[in-house]
C-alpha cells in the first residue's frame, strides 16, 4: 500500500514549520481576503491591496473529502488556519470579498475574525444571472 506519513505536532523539522519560516520573510499589514464558497468546497485567499496572492487554503487541501468539504465546519477550519498564517506575516486589517452561495460563507469569515484580525469591509461579488439560459423548446408528441 505504501508508507504512512506521520505528522509531528510542535516539531521544527515538520513541513509546516519549514513553510511558515519561508513565508515569514514577506511582511504585510493590510490585505484583502477573498472567499469563494461553492456547494462543494470553500477556498480562501489573502492578497495585498494590489491583488498579489500571499496565502491561500481550501477545505480540500486540509484533508476534508467528498461532501464534507462544503460544510461550515470545514470552512471554519480553513478560516482558522489562514488567520494564523496571516498573523505570522503581520496582517492586522483585511477587506473581505465573498463570491459564491455555499454553506461556508459566514463561518469562514467568523473564524478568520475570531483570531484578532480586523475586518474593515465586506463586499459580495457573487455573479447573478439576469436573464439565464434559453428555455427548452416545447415537446412535440
Amino acid at each position: 500500500m505504501g508508507k504512512k506519513r506521520i505528522i509531528k505536532k510542535g516539531g521544527q523539522d515538520s513541513a509546516k514549520g519549514a513553510s511558515s519560516s519561508r513565508a515569514s520573510k514577506k511582511k504585510l499589514d493590510k490585505g484583502i481576503l477573498f472567499v469563494e464558497a461553492t456547494y462543494n468546497n470553500t477556498k480562501l485567499m489573502v492578497t495585498d491591496t494590489e491583488g498579489k496572492a500571499y496565502l491561500w487554503s481550501s477545505s480540500g487541501s486540509l484533508g476534508f473529502s467528498g461532501s464534507k468539504k462544503g460544510t461550515p465546519f470545514a470552512a471554519g477550519k480553513v478560516g482558522d488556519l489562514l488567520a494564523e498564517r496571516a498573523q505570522a506575516i503581520g496582517v492586522k486589517d483585511v477587506d473581505v470579498v465573498i463570491k459564491g452561495v455555499g454553506a461556508g460563507r459566514e463561518s469562514s469569515i467568523r473564524a478568520f475574525s475570531a483570531k484578532g484580525i480586523n475586518i474593515l469591509s465586506i463586499k459580495d461579488k457573487t455573479p447573478v444571472p439576469f436573464n439565464g439560459p434559453k428555455p427548452p423548446k416545447p415537446r412535440r408528441v
